[in-house]
């Protein structure tokens, strides 16, 4: 017995000697107020967000299945189903006023082969001020409209068939890589942005670039998009010690029609090298250098917008986005005209929630039997919502 309470007798000592020193600033130096209010400065705050999308899709074609994939001769095509098109989450880190990081995983990626996906955006972006900022990561450079937004605040059911294209190339979409961007002239007549990136080029998720070619882009853009603004694009780079470009215009705005009504207006043209293609094709078949393999695409995608704001209901929109893209216009180029009305009902504020009602149709120059290069008409009912 009195072992223990002498036992408990420098417990309680020592404990007591620890908690002093702790508070104590002249007992401990690595730990007092100002360090404290520096932990605290540094680690601001942590901010979770993400989107839901589910859609149910019906093929309005006999041997065209869901996925718009042409199957002749097939007892059974899959015309209708249910699916899981994009469980994201995101979480980003205000480490201080300059330094943010974020990470945007999609954990829908798991419902097939996961390999090269789920993981979208990792990144440290560094503020200076409004005209210098620097990105370092996996991220989306900029490259166009459809850059500057995520997919869950589009004006059509997804994004363009150009964007798709122009991302496999590694122009587009997921990059790994780095890049400076700004902007000027902010409260001026015409704000001017830019936006400078250079990545490995070969998509997202990748150990390392497989080759040691870098793709470089530049964008400038001017005015506001909510009024009206003009970007520029140009890109050069190379692959697998040969030289590849592309460049794009665009031009978005809203027109006001009426107090409840707005006209948004997008609209891209894209041209480049499609070097993804060139590499994919047997070298018997390469008829000329990756130069002459070129793609090219353009857009239009006009979206009234009603301001209804009833209760949860804040908009009702009708949009319809016609797109030519050809992706070997130099040789035996098939084209697609891809047409998607689209007329959506949006909750909350930023399309917090929002139901969908479409048609994909897609028309080709020639029909490739048994390939998604084929003529399809899909129905698309979508439901989303935000974090």
């Amino acid at each position: 017995m009195h072992k223990r309470k002498l036992l408990s007798l420098t417990l309680f000592l020592l404990a007591g000697t620890a908690a002093y020193a702790l508070n104590d600033p002249v007992k401990d130096s690595t730990v007092n107020d100002s360090t404290v209010k520096k932990v605290n400065g540094f680690l601001k705050k942590i901010t979770l967000g993400g989107v839901f999308q589910a859609r149910y899709t019906l093929s309005l074609n006999r041997d065209v299945d869901v996925n718009g994939t042409h199957q002749p001769g097939e007892k059974e095509v899959v015309r209708n189903s249910f699916s899981l098109k994009r469980a994201r989450l995101q979480v980003k880190a205000q480490v201080s006023d300059r330094f943010l990081a974020a990470v945007l995983v999609n954990l829908a990626d798991f419902s097939s082969d996961p390999k090269g996906k789920v993981l979208e955006n990792a990144y440290v972006s560094y503020r200076w001020n409004d005209a210098v900022n620097f990105m370092v990561g996996q991220f989306r450079p900029s490259f166009g409209l459809e850059d500057l937004y995520p997919v869950d605040i589009i004006k059509s059911m997804d994004f363009s068939n150009q964007y798709y294209s122009f991302g496999s190339n590694g122009w587009q979409s997921f990059q790994v890589g780095v890049s400076m961007f700004g902007a000027f002239n902010k409260t001026g007549t015409v704000p001017v942005k830019y936006a400078l990136s250079v990545v490995n080029g070969n998509n997202r998720n990748q150990i390392s670039d497989d080759d040691n070619g870098k793709l470089g882009t530049a964008r400038l853009e001017f005015g506001d998009m909510s009024k009206l603004s003009v970007g520029l694009n140009g890109g050069f780079g190379a692959v697998k010690q040969q030289n590849v470009y592309a460049f794009g215009v665009d031009v978005s705005g809203v027109i006001p029609l009426a107090p409840k009504w707005d006209l948004e207006i997008q609209s891209e043209f894209k041209q480049g090298n499609n070097h993804k293609y060139y590499y994919s094709l047997p070298d018997s078949l390469r008829a000329d250098p990756v130069s002459k393999y070129q793609m090219h695409g353009v857009y239009v995608l006009p979206n009234f917008r009603y301001k209804i704001n009833y209760h949860k209901l804040t908009s009702i929109e009708f949009s319809m986005r016609y797109e030519y893209f050809n992706e070997d216009f130099k040789h035996t180029g098939n084209s697609r005209r891809t047409y998607i009305p689209m007329i959506s009902l949006a909750f909350l504020k930023d399309y917090g929630g929002r139901v969908q009602l479409g048609m994909q149709i897609d028309n080709y120059d020639k029909d490739i039997t048994g390939t998604k290069t084929h003529n399809s008409n899909l129905m698309i009912v979508q439901v989303q919502c935000r974090l």
